[in-house]
Order: structure tokens, then sequence, then C-alpha cells
């Protein structure tokens, strides 16, 4: 008997119902007075952890109030994150490389994911890894970002069959030998792959610098009918907390993130960045928290939908900044808020993550990279320094040895100076 996964997927549907702007707020979290809200920013400033009750309800008032509330929401993360970070603002130069846009989940709203009957259909040949891999190189990018589609060869059979041809049972099988080969040519991969096996991440350890998965959302609720992630089988909570849970176990650099947008209410974006923060206190392997917001697209079920606010985005990541706490690398997408980088860079961010000269955003096509030039410009007229860093963040490298392979590490120590930073910085001059 056939195996339903291998069966032809049902079409999504034409459009999901888009929830109301405003969020009922939750009934069992008590009102803070102006007064004592200020007061409990300035205590999570100076060390006292922010309760979830209190960032419940900041992250509201955000959504119904936030010109009474980003103010002094803003000025406490900035503060909480110059204390740690200073004035400088991290980015890596990479080339994005989308191993098989083959997937077997069909969220909402996505467009990365193609059906292989599709002629927008691709997986990588080996040889194209490498040679995407030597030009990216020879311009300078130091990290390889492999994104793919989650267990492809679940859902076509097709794939299954293109994979044995070449001698692999699964995808990330051929995702091992593709991070082989950017690796031997000079770069240091990074994979999102979607879920993964202990056995998996551990044969994908040696040949990656880092290594992530966002979270999203903690929200079970999002994979109820009518919901963004209801096709979406590996974009269950449990299954990706456990994942980020085993790469603690492993020692692996790790990114997670939360992505704002796709019908969550704010407690529940409130729940995941506390859920990231307690993984990280149990494993000591999150390099990085993204704060990403959601994109609409044409095509999609969710193509009406609104994006999140320039004041919702910036202030939810000052809250991400108050929970994660000052020593915490955190993230914003600048490709995502181009009109918001000077009101990210206030709320205590410290990186822009990957930026590439040489290839688009492929999760997000309809958002260009800004030009490295302009986001120094753009950095540096906020009062920051923009700095290149490694697909890993330089602490890693000078104080946490035993989070890589001793051939990654070498190679990583070699290509560095001794604060952990790429030995060639981005300058006007680079490509």
């Amino acid at each position: 008997m056939t195996s339903p996964y291998f069966r032809r997927p049902k079409p999504l549907p034409q459009r999901l119902q888009q929830p109301p702007a405003r969020f009922e707020p939750d009934p069992g979290i008590r009102r803070l007075a102006p007064a004592e809200l200020q007061e409990r920013l300035a205590k999570a400033v100076d060390g006292e952890r922010l309760g979830r009750d209190a960032a419940v309800q900041i992250a509201e008032q955000l959504e119904t109030d936030p010109e009474r509330i980003l103010a002094p929401l803003l000025e406490a993360g900035q503060e909480l994150g110059a204390r740690a970070h200073g004035r400088e603002i991290t980015f890596s130069r990479n080339v994005f490389i989308p191993l098989t846009n083959l997937c077997r989940n069909r969220c909402a709203y996505c467009t990365f994911a193609k059906g292989i009957q599709t002629e927008e259909a691709k997986t990588y040949a080996l040889e194209e890894v490498r040679r995407c891999s030597l030009e990216a190189a020879s311009l300078g990018c130091k990290e390889a970002l492999f994104c793919l589609g989650d267990k492809p060869e679940i859902a076509y059979r097709g794939h299954r069959a293109w994979l044995r041809e070449r001698g692999y049972e699964t995808t990330n099988e051929y995702l091992v030998d593709a991070c082989a080969v950017s690796f031997e040519s000079g770069m240091f991969p990074h994979t999102n792959a979607g879920i993964l096996s202990a056995e998996e991440l551990a044969a994908l350890r040696p040949l990656n610098a880092s290594m992530g998965l966002m979270l999203e959302s903690v929200s079970p609720r999002l994979r109820q009918r009518g919901q963004a992630h209801y096709y979406a089988p590996d974009k269950d909570p449990s299954v990706r907390i456990e994942m980020t849970r085993e790469a603690g176990r492993q020692r692996i650099p790790f990114t997670s993130g939360i992505l704002i947008g796709i019908g969550e209410s704010p407690a529940e974006r409130i729940d995941t960045l506390f859920c990231i923060e307690a993984l990280q206190r149990e494993g000591g392997h999150i390099q990085e928290v993204i704060v990403q917001n959601f994109h609409p697209k044409n095509g999609t079920p969710m193509a009406g939908w609104s994006t999140p606010s320039d004041e919702v985005m910036a202030g939810t990541t000052a809250l991400a900044r108050l929970i994660l706490g000052p020593a915490m690398n955190l993230q914003a997408p600048p490709n995502l808020s181009p009109t918001a980088l000077e009101l990210l860079v206030r709320s205590g961010l410290n990186d822009w993550g990957g930026v590439s000269p040489m290839t688009i955003d492929f999760i997000n096509p309809e958002a260009p990279w800004p030009e490295l030039d302009s986001l120094r410009e753009r950095t540096e007229a906020a009062g920051y320094v923009l700095r290149e860093r490694h697909a890993v963040y330089p602490e890693y490298l000078t104080e946490r040895p035993e989070f890589f392979d001793p051939t990654m590490l070498n190679r990583l120590l070699d290509k560095s100076g001794s604060d952990g930073y790429p030995l060639d910085q981005f300058s006007k001059q680079a490509p």
C-alpha cells in the first residue's frame, strides 16, 4: 500500500483569512501603569529578568498603541545591547546556495518551495556548488549559506530516483557532500536544512562553521486547519524545539529565530522568545537569534496579508533584547525592513545577518539585499560601526573551540585575527 506521504499533495487554499489587526488582550495579564512599566524596563536594563506578564503587556501595546510604548522600549533595548556589543553592528558576506527548492512542506506564505513538475524546480549538481563557492570566494565572501526544502524525497518519487542515480538515499546525505565541496572551495558552510536527526546533525557538524533552524513560533495553533503551517509537518514546534536542543548536545553553534506576522498573537511571540532563551540556558549553543518579519508574496494564500509595521518590528526586536539578555547576538534582516534600518539600530540589535554581493535572497526574492556601501553608510549615520564577521561569531573562536571539528577550527583560525574576526574586512574597494 502506498504511503500517503507519496501521494500528490492537495492544492493549498486560495486565500487565508488574516486575523484582525487588534488582538484581544490576554485576560490573565495584569495591566501595568505607565510609571510601573517604565520602572520594569529600567530594572530589565539593570539585570532584573523581564517577566512574561510584563513582556506580553508591552507586546500587546505595540499592536494597539505603539506611540506610547515605543520610545522607552527602544531606549531600554539600545542601552542593554550597547553594554555587551558597544557601537558595533556586524554582518556576514555570503553566497546563498539553495541546494534544492523541493520540499515536503507547504507553508502558506512560501514561494521558495516548488513542485517537482514545475519549470522552477531545481536541485544543484555538486559541480554547480563548486562553481558558486569558487566565485563567491573570489568576491570576498566567506559564508556559504545552504538552504533547502525539508525531506523532498518523502514527497517526490522523481527526486528519490535522482538521488539514487547518484548513490544517495536522502537529500541530507547529498547535502553532506555539497558542504564538503564548498568547504574545499574556500567557503565556510552554514546550513539551514529544516529538521535533521541527531545522526544527520553529527554528519554535517565537521563541515559547517555553524547551523540553524528558525523556531518561528511555539504556537501549536498555527498548525491547525486554516493556519499558516497546516500543511507543514516539519513546522511542529515540539519537533523544532527538540532539534534545537539536540544541536546543543552536539555543541553546534546554532541560529534560531522568530517569525512575526504569520497569525500569532503577541503572547505567542513572547512565549517563543522565552523558549529560545530557555534553550540557550540549557545548551549554551545559540549564537544568534533572528527577529524576522513576514513578507507577503504573490501567488500564496497569504498574499493579501499585511507586513508587520516598522514599529512592531523594532519594538519586538527590543523586547527580544530584554528577554534574551545583553550577550545574545540579535539580528534583523535589513532587506526585509528597508525603511526601518535606523529604527532597528535603536532596538538593541548588533547584527544585520548575511548580505550577499552575488546572489539574491532566494527565500524572499522580492526583497533585494542592500548594497554593502549603503548599509555601512546608514549604519554609521545612526552612530554605529559596520564590521564583517564569519558565519560563526568571534567569541566561539576565541573562547569556545570545543564547538568545532579540528579541521574546521584550524581553517577558521587561519582566516581570523586574534579577535576572531576575518582578516580581510569589507572595504569600499572590495567588490
